[in-house]
């Protein structure tokens, strides 16, 4: 178990993805994101392994939520930046979070 506190430790923000490009390096298929979370955090980079369900050209525009406060993490020649969350959808494939009616970037999720 943690604590309320510990939970609050985590910041959570929406974001929109304004670029995708392939990420041929990774050892999973992936892509590499630049998501924008407005002007306190600004454009950040992300590996997400989400080909399974999702396009490039289905992910522009796209609201999604994403762990903005962790270390960033080196993924082969790439740097991420945030985590970009999404759930398993039990066959191998991840299915992003992201919020059900248009919100404010850099919105944090309570």
């Amino acid at each position: 178990m943690i604590s309320y506190t510990d939970f609050e430790k985590v910041d959570i923000r929406v974001g929109r993805i304004v670029q995708v490009d392939d990420f041929p390096e990774a050892r999973k298929p992936a892509y590499k994101l630049l998501i924008d979370f407005g002007a306190e955090i600004g454009v950040k980079k992300s590996s997400a392994q989400i080909t399974k369900h999702y396009t490039k050209e289905a992910l522009l525009g796209r609201e999604v939520l994403a762990v903005v406060n962790f270390p960033p993490k080196r993924i082969g020649p790439f740097i991420s930046e945030v985590l970009t969350l999404g759930v398993p959808d039990g066959e191998g494939g991840v299915v992003l979070l992201q919020p059900t009616q248009d919100v404010p970037v850099g919105g944090r999720m309570y």
